[in-house]
């Protein structure tokens, strides 16, 4: 039996604590409540104890990525990023990822949902001890060939996959991946995720056959003459298992049938902002009952996997669409990122918030030095003044995953690094210094 106590708990289901502790045993959580019942145990002094943070969509194995295509259009970014994957190997996917996990690790994310090319991010996940739902991902327009490439992927991994590291699959895209495809995929009985209207290009590829996106699309899906949450609700391919990236560019009709067929849906306003595709209707989808979380996507279009940054923004762009300043408040930007992510993945009866009987995943952030102290509203603190570099310790199942200084960071960044160049075309390499 291990407690853990600070300033303030935030349960994100139920009030805070001043003074609270949490105390687990095991793999999972036992009681939550004040220091002063539950003891003291480690104390952490000017700091917050949080639920993992949970990131609902990322891209571990593009963790190096940061700046390619920078202000290029989206189907130009999309192209350079797909030419310069194609350069490196599963080897160097791996390494790649294992920096990613790490990254996410040391933000507080205890939990994440990632799309993943070739499969490295379960090895890595299973390896750093990070819980994730690994969506491999799936393209083409062959049945066959799709599938036959799935399970090769599959099989190539099979050994990370644990109930902490689950397998999922991931048709990429409906200009990517043809209804047809993504019927077989559902087939599987996995949980499933998707890009879908993320940006007005692909809207004008799916109804039209037109725009930037056709040399690419072209070769994989033919025009659907609809939208991509339209195509899958028409061939009954939305529901509770589906988890949709992106949704910037849904009306008013596309957002019920979300909220109809149970399907989560994952903003990613950083991502969005950066490639120029818009702002997603949170406040809409959220008001339509729309299982919503947050995420990152991946550094080849979000600068870094950090996930305070990603609720702030996300707190800029729904008051920056509404016109209005209570839009989205701290508190609801930082159950987004828990215990709404959570639930977009189907995993908010494990995670996402601190409760007996839930998994023992939790962050320590601390406050210490910064302009928030002596603080007023405890989320408020931890969502406006948070950052990775304030996250003191991460716990998944009960284990510690990360003590601030515990990584070897040298060789994680070394290797990293090295696959970056090669991404590049074998540009020389950075001098690596060590983090603390």
């Amino acid at each position: 039996m291990r407690t853990l106590s600070a300033d303030w708990v935030l349960p994100v289901e139920g009030e805070p604590f001043r003074g609270g502790a949490v105390t687990f045993e095991g793999e999972e959580i036992v009681a939550v409540g004040a220091a002063s019942e539950l003891g003291e145990g480690e104390r952490f002094d000017d700091a917050v104890i949080l639920p993992g943070l949970v990131n609902a969509h990322t891209h571990l194995e593009y963790a190096v990525y940061a700046g390619f295509g920078d202000g290029l259009a989206f189907s130009q970014w999309l192209a350079l990023h797909i030419e310069r994957k194609e350069r490196i190997e599963f080897d160097d996917m791996l390494v790649i990822a294992r920096y990613g996990a790490a990254e996410s690790l040391a933000s507080g994310v205890t939990t994440i949902g990632d799309s993943s090319y070739s499969g490295a991010a379960a090895p890595a996940c299973a390896e750093l001890g990070l819980r994730a739902i690994v969506y491999l991902e799936v393209f083409g327009n062959d049945v066959d060939e799709a599938l036959a490439d799935f399970e090769r992927r599959r099989n190539r991994v099979e050994d990370s996959f644990s109930d902490r590291v689950r397998v999922g699959v991931g048709p990429h895209a409906p200009y990517s991946v043809p209804a047809h495809v993504y019927a077989e995929c559902a087939t599987l009985g996995l949980p499933l995720t998707t890009h879908i209207s993320e940006s007005a290009a692909e809207v004008e590829w799916l109804t039209r056959g037109t725009g930037p996106l056709a040399p690419i699309a072209e070769r994989f899906a033919p025009p659907a003459g609809t939208t991509g949450t339209r195509l899958l609700a028409q061939d009954g391919l939305l529901g509770p298992h589906v988890l949709a990236a992106h949704c910037v560019h849904v009306d008013a009709q596309e957002i019920r049938l979300l909220a109809r067929h149970g399907a989560g849906v994952v903003h990613c306003p950083r991502s969005n902002a950066i490639l120029g595709c818009g702002v997603a209707p949170l406040l809409e989808l959220r008001e339509a009952g729309v299982r919503v979380g947050l995420g990152t996507d991946s550094p080849a279009s979000t600068p870094s996997f950090d996930f305070f940054e990603e609720m702030r923004a996300a707190i800029y762009a729904a008051r920056a669409r509404a016109g209005r300043p209570d839009v989205l408040a701290t508190s609801e930007a930082l159950e987004l990122a828990t215990l709404g992510s959570a639930r977009a993945l189907g995993l908010d009866d494990e995670v996402g918030s601190l409760a007996p009987g839930k998994r023992a995943d939790l962050a320590v952030v601390s406050l210490s030095g910064s302009p928030y102290l002596p603080w007023e509203d405890p989320a408020d603190v931890v969502v406006l003044g948070g950052s990775p570099e304030r996250i003191e310790l991460t716990v998944v199942d009960g284990e510690e995953r990360y003590r601030k200084g515990g990584f070897e960071w040298h060789e994680l960044r070394s290797g990293a690094a090295a696959a970056r160049g090669r991404l590049l075309g074998n540009v020389p390499e950075p001098t690596i210094t060590q983090k603390t």
